[in-house]
């Protein structure tokens, strides 16, 4: 904590502390069943609206981001179901989870058998959830990524993304990234309940689920949600 001295005799200004995120993280949720992957057990918030508005209100001027970190969200959810029910796709390889956010699918791959799973995200918030859930699933040997790596190509055999279709700016460069992966040889998944900015032209769905989500955070209890792939000869 820094304090700065007033001038005139007013009062000295103090800088907000820092929130250590492991600690903000273990006090802010439960360790909770994610509902349509109920083998993985995540850091969740029980409820969405006091975490995002202690989030917006107390802590937002030290620039504590959105906890998109605390809840298992449609997309990641059909993803993780689907990679743990055909780890044929994973099992062996390398694999990128991109915009982890809880680590939860980075967390399935592992444990459907994945050689190697890199859980990528810019938020140190998100990387100390990873850390923390991946531990807790057994999972610790996932490798955390903290740069921004759209753009970049360290060789992974498969990539994942889930629920990364909500902004179009973000969208159009991470599809077109995704797009380039797939055109030299990388297998890559992307699971979306439906998001605005979903480029569905450029895909082919390969699967659909009901995911149990909440209301708060969504427009329904159960969002059906599509695994996609991008189309063949892009």
């Amino acid at each position: 904590m820094g304090h700065r001295a007033g001038d005139g005799g007013r009062d000295a200004v103090t800088a907000p502390a820092p929130v250590d995120p492991e600690r903000f993280i273990r006090s802010e949720t439960r360790l909770l069943p994610v509902p349509l992957v109920p083998e993985i057990a995540l850091h969740l918030a029980e409820e969405s609206l006091p975490i995002w508005q202690r989030t917006e209100e107390e802590l937002g001027e030290i620039g504590l981001p959105p906890p998109f970190w605390a809840f298992a969200w449609a997309g990641g959810q059909a993803l993780a179901r689907h990679i743990l029910d055909h780890p044929e796709i994973v099992r062996g390889k390398r694999v990128l989870d991109f915009a982890s956010g809880s680590g939860l699918v980075a967390i399935a791959a592992l444990k459907a058998g994945a050689a190697h799973v890199e859980a990528a995200d810019i938020d140190r918030f998100a990387q100390a959830a990873i850390a923390l859930n991946a531990t807790q699933n057994a999972a610790a040997d996932v490798t955390i990524l903290a740069a921004d790596i759209i753009g970049t190509d360290a060789g992974w055999q498969v990539v994942l993304a889930g629920d990364i279709a909500y902004e179009r700016d973000l969208s159009e460069r991470v599809f077109a990234w995704l797009e380039t992966l797939s055109a030299r040889g990388a297998d890559v998944w992307i699971g979306d309940p439906g998001r605005s900015y979903l480029p569905r032209e450029r895909l082919e769905k390969q699967a659909e689920y009901g995911v149990p989500v909440s209301r708060d955070l969504e427009d329904a209890e159960i969002k059906h949600t599509s695994v996609w792939r991008p189309r063949r000869g892009r």
